[in-house]
């Protein structure tokens, strides 16, 4: 078969190898790759990639082999997958725990477009609380897990605030559910229940003043790839008693959360919001957009099985 594997190149940061099918652990089933999405933080491993790094996290596909321990769907079903590695191939193995079953209205580009952003949305606003009319300020929202959020939320009765390098993507989450939209965290008119930040840098001391006195920011991300440096003496002046969290989206089995997911797709209540579909024989382009912020939401790839 072949797969996608790292060059070490920042112009062309993968490029095609021939590779044996994965072998799955018994309690794997082995997918036909349909469709993969790369993320935003894969591109930052490709700059230096570890020895034997196999990229991939977000697959769609076909089951081709049911896993040995008789767990999960069986051969010929429809799925979408969050494996640990691997998806940019023609075959990837992934945990039946990691995997959920596709109905008819949601196809494969769609649904390889949910894993890593959809379940980091979701949990991240379980972390967050319930967003039931709360203020909520969410800086780097133009991304996968941006979009995801502020649809959830504004859904689940969140006065919710995003922060936006541009208008036209401004438009885009105000027609998902936002109430504003700001381009600079200082501009975001506090104070706020809650803070979603993923972006770092100076951005998160800034982010920290908005919130009201007794407040929550959860830290998710450094899409700015800068250090945050808070002054102790500085929060001193900053809401009286806030609580400062780092979140990270991984733990618990991913497959009840991928049907979540699903289903909200499947009934209209979620929209992916995909910003360019690609045969994977592209991928090396999309992937350094994607790295340069070219690309609104999430890139999809689609492999020979798509067609």
């Amino acid at each position: 078969m072949r797969r996608l594997i790292p060059t070490g190149e920042a112009a062309r940061p993968v490029e095609f190898a021939d590779a044996d099918r994965p072998v799955p652990e018994p309690d794997e089933a082995l997918i036909r790759v349909e469709a993969f999405a790369p993320n935003r933080g894969e591109t930052f491993l490709l700059d230096r990639p570890r020895p034997g790094l196999l990229p991939g996290k977000d697959v769609a596909g076909r089951v081709v082999r049911q896993a040995a321990d008789g767990s999960g769907p069986g051969p010929g079903t429809r799925v979408v997958g969050h494996p640990p590695l691997g998806g940019w191939a023609e075959y990837a193995a992934v945990p039946t725990h990691s995997l959920a079953v596709l109905p008819d209205g949601v196809d494969s580009v769609r649904a390889a477009a949910l894993p890593l952003a959809g379940i980091t949305a979701l949990r991240l606003l379980r972390a967050a609380g319930s967003p039931a009319g709360r203020r909520l300020l969410l800086t780097g929202a133009s991304g996968g897990v941006g979009h995801y959020v502020t649809e959830l939320a504004a859904a689940a009765g969140a006065e919710l605030t995003v922060v936006t390098a541009t208008p036209a993507r401004g438009e885009r989450l105000r027609a998902l559910g936002a109430a504003e939209v700001v381009h600079e965290v200082a501009a975001a008119d506090g104070p706020f229940d809650v803070v979603l930040e993923s972006t770092g840098g100076p951005h998160l001391a800034t982010a920290l003043s908005k919130l009201r006195p007794g407040g929550l920011l959860v830290w998710f991300g450094q899409a700015t790839r800068t250090p945050a440096t808070l002054d102790f003496f500085g929060l001193l002046g900053s809401p009286e008693g806030v609580t400062l969290r780092h979140f990270h989206y991984a733990g618990a089995p991913y497959g009840p959360d991928l049907e979540t997911l699903v289903r909200l797709v499947e009934t209209g209540r979620l929209h992916p919001e995909i910003g360019r579909v690609a045969d994977w024989s592209d991928t090396a382009a999309v992937l350094v957009d994607l790295r340069e912020r070219r690309i609104r939401g999430k890139a999809v790839l689609t492999t020979e099985a798509a067609r």
